[in-house]
């Protein structure tokens, strides 16, 4: 019986180191990836970028199983203007009234998980995790296409958020009357490419 117990607990070792050789993280290139941010509102539109503070992402052979990816909201960008209008906004977006980046510098993306999912537009996977900003924290789903080959993953995906969900609600119509044309819509689009290497 000895003998059984012992060799059932050097086979279940040796299963255990096999799958932990598989198991890897891809530090996410903050200079290769690129995320950006598009808002709009009745008369028009704003667009720009965010920067990657840093990430990882957690690789189980060639499948990615988590990760992190933290951004630096002061970062943000506005591209679609320049110069003092540009600058304007770009304050704005960081006061109180949108991402208040003096107390909450960072936006924080935890992926819980990451399943196969053929889809529109070459999508190859849903990604699900928990979206920190302005320290409240939601639960998002996203599509997305997702490879990872010789240890490079490359992301990329399109979605919409409301930005209400993180208490972001000024010149939003579902919280105040009567905006007219300086109306905000609550939903942004959020696109991003991520490169990692592990």
């Amino acid at each position: 019986m000895k003998k059984l117990v012992y060799t059932l607990a050097i086979a279940l070792g040796t299963l255990t180191a096999v799958a932990g050789e598989n198991d890897k993280a891809a530090t996410i290139s903050t200079k290769e990836s690129k995320v950006e941010w598009v808002g709009e509102k009745v008369t028009g539109k704003h667009w720009g970028t965010v920067g990657i503070e840093s990430g990882t992402l957690n690789l189980s052979g060639e499948e990615v199983t988590g990760g992190t990816v933290v951004l630096d909201m002061s970062s943000l960008t506005v591209d679609d203007m320049e110069g003092e209008y540009a600058d304007k906004l770009k304050g704005h977006l960081n006061s109180a009234d949108f991402f208040n980046t003096a107390e909450h510098k960072n936006a924080t993306f935890k992926i819980t998980k990451v399943a196969e999912k053929k889809g529109e537009n070459g999508n190859t996977h849903v990604i699900s995790g928990d979206l920190t900003i302005k320290g409240i924290t939601k639960k998002v789903s996203f599509p997305a296409r997702v490879t990872v080959e010789g240890g490079v993953v490359k992301a990329f995906a399109s979605f919409s958020l409301d930005r209400t969900e993180w208490d972001i609600k000024y010149g939003s119509g579902s919280f105040f009357d009567d905006l007219g044309d300086k109306t905000i819509y609550d939903e942004f689009q959020v696109k991003f490419n991520v490169v990692a290497n592990s």
